[in-house]
């Protein structure tokens, strides 16, 4: 975390300096600053402050010795990533300007450099000998952090390149390495599935060890595959091209092709492949999607009471906010604050009474906003075009025409505290995390700063004192109704609102300073100083 700390800074005071942006990034989103410094600490942030509460944990003997190491793992593995990404921009920054240094001056810069990587590979090593004092062991969770960096080097690269002017550099850093993060945690266990089946070693076992609950592959199964589907569909589709090319008879009915190519894919792994993995990494007693619809009616009258209401808040809204977008002179920045309001309606009552279905509709809502994307950007007929058509009224200067990250951001800055915070857990309001900084404190901040703001935070922005004193406040009043509900639940309160007055003006003055996607990074900051 220090080294990333002291070499973002110098990166981008680099840039600065040369009065432009690294070579391979030169397509960034407009209007944003690089977000180098936020990108690279947000995410080993989070991780640290997970392992700082479960040691805690661990010393009162509420977990068992495997969680830590498995966060441990997922903080090296993250901090390798952001390491791993911070380097290959000052290489393709200082790559041109290699020739006109003197030797002194290219061995200085070498010598810095491998100094730096061996005090971080030190460090790790140091870190991984306490947990696991096998060295095989040791340099086998060495070889697959390595992995973890290579791959997000890689990756960035390719969606800034596939995605032009949709990011920042701390937008791509934070997307890259949670994606690494993610799927290699998948891998991870498909893996020690595969050698488990075949050898009775222990050594394959490593991170994914820890007990999982059945939630947990499902989501990870639905968003894999939906993923996949594009990437088979984006081959099939350039073959599709090509053998239309000649063909006019052909081209009439070329889109009800298309679709229906989709449409069949998109069955074939959803049904097919994407539960058979899910069996094969999780004992689930029954089929993956039989088992969803057990969870769902062993409590009938609490969840399906909760699917009506979140079903017909969403069409009630839906409709009327779109009717206003379309006729209304109300700016788009209010309009879409309606939406945070919205989400903090249906996903409140819901992570005070039914957090475990939370947890499988997060992930369900998640899957359904990836297909319609998915949908929206190969045009797929017919719901291509007024996917579009919609999914532009509520669209600001952060979305681009090729992709649409707002609708995504929120979701995920709703549900990314939850997921972090299921298992154990000693601090009542981290859950809340996205829901508080998002759907109360970013929306009062907007709404008072626009219509009552005049004391703005600098000359060139639009964010106000006014309005980030009204997002700091209605988040601490709302803390001080939100803890008495959760208080009735049977939870043991721990906060102390000392720790949680600094938590909260932080993330306030984060969200009046960055230029960055707040939906993103503030409620992973929030989350990690509630942690703490």
């Amino acid at each position: 975390m220090v080294l990333l700390s002291l070499f973002s800074p110098l990166l981008l005071f680099a840039s600065k300096s040369k009065q432009r942006v690294p070579i391979l990034f030169i397509n960034l989103r407009p209007g944003a600053s690089s977000g180098i410094l936020l990108g690279a600490i947000t995410l080993p942030g989070v991780m640290l402050a997970k392992m700082i509460q479960l040691t805690r944990a661990f010393s009162s003997n509420h977990i068992a010795l495997e969680e830590i190491e498995t966060w441990t793992m997922q903080f090296w593995s993250t901090s390798t990533c952001c390491l791993s990404v911070l380097t290959l921009l000052k290489n393709s920054m200082h790559e041109s300007d290699v020739v006109s240094l003197a030797c002194p001056q290219r061995l200085w810069r070498l010598r810095l450099d491998l100094g730096c990587k061996i005090l971080y590979g030190v460090v790790c090593y140091s870190s991984l000998a306490t947990i696991y004092p096998n060295v095989v062991h040791v340099a086998l969770m060495l070889s697959w952090i390595v992995c973890h960096g290579l791959v997000a080097s890689k990756l960035i690269q390719h969606l800034l390149c596939t995605f032009p002017a949709c990011a920042s550099i701390g937008e791509a850093l934070l997307v890259t390495s949670g994606l690494v993060l993610y799927f290699g945690d998948m891998l991870g266990c498909t893996i020690a599935k595969v050698l488990g089946a075949f050898s009775s070693s222990d050594l394959v076992s490593f991170q994914y060890t820890m007990n999982r609950s059945e939630i947990s592959p499902i989501v990870q199964g639905l968003l894999l595959g939906l993923l996949l589907c594009s990437v088979i569909f984006k081959h099939l589709h350039i073959w599709e091209c090509i053998l239309n090319t000649e063909n006019s008879e052909a081209k009439k009915y070329f889109e009800i092709r298309r679709s229906m190519i989709f449409f069949a894919l998109l069955g074939f792994i959803l049904i097919v492949v994407v539960p058979s993995w899910m069996m094969f990494v999780h004992e689930f007693d029954a089929h993956p999607y039989l088992w969803v619809i057990s969870f769902t009616f062993s409590e009938p009258l609490k969840r399906i009471s909760l699917c009506v209401y979140w079903l017909s808040l969403i069409c009630a809204s839906i409709l009327r906010f779109y009717n206003i977008s379309r006729n209304s002179k109300i700016e788009r920045i209010l309009l879409r604050k309606y939406y945070h309001l919205m989400a903090v309606l249906m996903f409140l009552p819901a992570l005070i009474f039914q957090p475990r279905f939370l947890n499988l509709a997060f992930g369900a809502a998640l899957a359904v906003f990836l297909a319609l994307e998915i949908i929206r950007v190969w045009r797929i007929w017919p719901l291509g075009q007024p996917v579009h058509q919609f999914m532009n009224a509520f669209t600001d200067h952060r979305d681009s025409e090729l992709l649409i990250v707002s609708h995504f951001s929120l979701l995920l800055g709703c549900a990314l505290p939850i997921w972090m915070s299921s298992g154990y857990n000693d601090r009542p309001l981290a859950p809340f995390a996205g829901i508080l900084s998002l759907g109360i404190g970013d929306t009062m901040a907007s709404v008072v700063g626009h219509k009552y703001g005049v004391l703005r935070w600098s000359k060139t922005g639009k964010k106000t004192i006014e309005g980030t004193a009204a997002g700091i406040t209605s988040v601490l009043a709302a803390c001080s109704i939100l803890l008495p509900l959760i208080a009735s639940t049977g939870y043991i309160l721990t906060e102390r609102w000392l720790s949680l007055l600094l938590a909260v003006t932080i993330s306030g003055l984060l969200e009046a300073y960055t230029a960055q996607l707040d939906n993103a990074f503030i409620p992973l900051v929030f989350f990690s100083l509630l942690c703490l």
